[in-house]
């Protein structure tokens, strides 16, 4: 093996892979906090008994979630602005296209949640004199996010790993900080194990924090 490793390079660029990390995590939690609160309306929408209000819910969840993410970003970049909707920058284009993506999902999980919710919570609620927003807001809400908050946890995760994608369209987060560090030094081996190991490190950070708040949260009574 004719390869000899130097890991200065990474030293060197280190302050580059924390800003594009730290990139990536703000993409993505932004993304899942918009996804979070569309996929609950859309989730809504496909329980409400209404057709016009579910089909079109329905139909956007299938068109997501059975397209290709890179698809979706090169669509949402590349092709909206020839249909003439402009005053997207790379950074808003991806954020749309990422809470789209979660939107779809997080719709199937809120949908989930609201239907496993014991229909004796909502009526005691009922007897007790709550009016409806009432009823969502201090028992029906609370009861669904503890039941999906590992479902939450997983997208977050999943999430992170998909901003990757976002070297597509040249948006600095990790994987394109990487290769543009892998094309300027020809490290191939230091850059890539880095990079993979800060992917693998935040994610596992991630899931054992969001493994504690899940248990913390349904110690709640």
């Amino acid at each position: 093996m004719d390869y000899h490793f130097d890991w200065s390079v990474i030293s060197r660029n280190s302050g580059r892979f924390a800003e594009a990390l730290g990139l990536g995590l703000g993409l993505a939690v932004l993304s899942l906090a918009i996804g979070c609160a569309l996929g609950l309306a859309c989730a809504y929408a496909r329980l409400s008994g209404k057709p016009w209000l579910a089909w079109p819910v329905r139909g956007y969840v299938e068109l997501i979630r059975c397209t290709p993410l890179l698809l979706l970003i090169f669509f949402i970049y590349f092709g909206l602005p020839e249909l003439g909707l402009y005053g997207m920058d790379k950074f808003q284009s991806f954020v749309l296209t990422l809470s789209l993506y979660a939107g779809a999902y997080m719709c199937e999980v809120f949908r989930a949640g609201l239907a496993s919710i014991p229909k004796q919570y909502v009526e005691a609620a009922k007897a007790i004199g709550l009016r409806p927003w009432q009823r969502q807001r201090w028992v029906v809400l609370p009861v669904m996010i503890r039941i999906t908050l590992p479902s939450i946890s997983n997208n977050l995760i999943s999430l992170f790993k998909d901003t990757s994608l976002a070297a597509a369209i040249a948006i600095p987060e990790l994987t394109f900080t990487a290769r543009q560090i892998n094309a300027n030094t020809f490290r191939v081996m230091e850059v890539w194990l880095t990079a993979s190991a800060l992917y693998l490190a935040t994610a596992w950070l991630l899931a054992a924090l969001l493994r504690r708040v899940e248990r913390r949260y349904a110690s709640i009574r």
